[in-house]
């Protein structure tokens, strides 16, 4: 695919480095010469230099061959001209990041297609929504669920007391006679394992699991962990994103969302009627201990700095919380939620630049996601009429080594296929894949 990103901060660096991964011609465009020496001196595509609003640039690169354009500079108006510069002068699709979600939620009243913007994305409705999924299960560090939980994706922590902790994939089978559940990664010391029948579980490692509801029961069962229902939640931070966190949460649990600044505590209380507003320091321990911290299910920091939101989640965790999720800046960040003890470190910029790359899938692709910290894609696809697939088992494919089919649901029913398993057209197929080997992979589903 021919791809133009429009600016060269971390988003776009991401996206970039994601792309040229896969092998697709790449161009980016910013003006700011220093963003543009960063990126060429590390990924392997063309620079320009210049405002991507400019007929001159955007026609420099090619935009009337171009198959995406993508704009997340920082100026929403800079990306949303991009866009409808780009789609007029012959760009395919267009993607726009922004940050006033007026624009998604007038979408009945707004076509923005119809003025060439075909994708509209808010990096902070995003890791909401994203929180808002993390919030499902309190025992795990991890959680997806495909077909409205037929099938689940799990992550959890390796404990002294689990199971699992020095047997190997094929020591496991025991526990899993039913054959409910398949161990689809593990995440070690900063590196992503696909693990095969030799693969050891190790104190402290990161395990990942697909199964079906009754599966998913009996990993929690072996990593000796209760299932607990999440009511309470404590929201640190009325930013963009606690705002819409807070929003989201509150249909279905009780919020309160703690904010230091009281003109923004005034304005929250007039937008989250179902949230209890906190005007307070968020930093302070004896605050949240009065406003009863140790009462919490889940402990959500998001304020505008990543280390206050490690520090206060790791005093939440130390108060018996259950689950913690801290919002970080630095995208480096995220591998060390494994390590320090916060149950999950989100990134706004890298949810949003995961979310953008669907666009680059082949194939029926129903969903795809990220797993924090570890280097590999979940990807639900659909079987279409005359995919390689059909007809075929995974020992006939020759499936990718770095790559592994979780589950599948058909007949609205979520399985765990075995070696024998034959895919048939329509079949949702959840496989969990390195970079290297994504296009082997899609390229069975078309």
């Amino acid at each position: 695919m021919k791809v133009i990103i429009a600016g060269a901060g971390e988003v776009g660096f991401h996206l970039a480095k994601l792309l040229t991964m896969e092998g697709h011609a790449l161009t980016v465009i910013d003006k700011d010469p220093d963003a543009l020496q960063q990126i060429s001196q590390h990924l392997d595509l063309e620079v320009i230099e210049g405002s991507s609003t400019s007929i001159t640039i955007l026609t420099n690169a090619k935009v009337q061959k171009s198959d995406l354009v993508i704009g997340v500079t920082n100026s929403e108006d800079v990306n949303i001209t991009t866009c409808i510069i780009a789609k007029h002068l012959g760009a395919k699709r267009t993607v726009a990041r922004i940050s006033n979600v007026e624009f998604l939620t007038s979408k009945e009243k707004l076509d923005m297609a119809e003025i060439g913007i075909d994708e509209l994305i808010s990096p902070a409705s995003l890791a909401a929504r994203e929180i808002k999924r993390l919030c499902k299960e309190s025992a795990l560090t991890d959680f997806i669920d495909f077909d409205k939980g037929k099938l689940s994706l799990m992550g959890l922590k390796v404990e002294h007391d689990s199971l699992v902790a020095g047997k190997t994939i094929e020591e496991l089978a025991p526990l899993n006679q039913n054959k409910n559940f398949i161990t689809v990664a593990i995440l070690r010391n900063n590196e992503t394992i696909v693990p095969k029948k030799d693969t050891r579980f190790l104190i402290n490692d990161h395990a990942y699991f697909c199964a079906n509801p009754e599966g998913l029961d009996r990993v929690l069962e072996i990593f000796k962990k209760d299932r607990l229902e999440i009511k309470h939640i404590m929201i640190l931070g009325g930013s963009s994103v606690g705002y819409h966190a807070a929003k989201a949460l509150s249909k279905r649990y009780r919020v309160k969302l703690v904010e230091p600044v009281k003109d923004r505590c005034i304005k929250l209380a007039e937008q989250l009627p179902d949230t209890l507003i906190i005007n307070a320091d968020g930093r302070n321990v004896d605050i949240l201990e009065e406003e009863n911290l140790s009462d919490m299910d889940a402990f959500i920091a998001v304020t505008g700095n990543s280390e206050t939101n490690i520090i206060t989640s790791l005093v939440a965790k130390n108060h018996g919380v259950d689950k913690t999720i801290a919002l970080v800046e630095n995208i480096d960040y995220i591998h060390l939620s494994q390590s320090i003890g916060v149950d999950t470190l989100i990134n706004k910029k890298l949810i949003a630049a995961n979310f953008i790359f669907r666009y680059i899938r082949q194939g029926e692709v129903l969903s795809l996601t990220s797993l924090h910290g570890a280097d590999v894609e979940v990807l639900e696809f659909e079987v279409p009429e005359g995919a390689k697939i059909i007809g075929k088992t995974i020992g006939d494919l020759k499936f990718p080594k770095n790559a592994v089919v979780g589950g599948v649901v058909r007949n609205e029913t979520g399985r765990i296929p075995d070696s024998n398993f034959v895919f048939e057209e329509k079949d949702h197929i959840v496989v969990l894949s390195k970079m290297q080997c994504i296009h082997k992979v899609e390229s069975y589903f078309k």
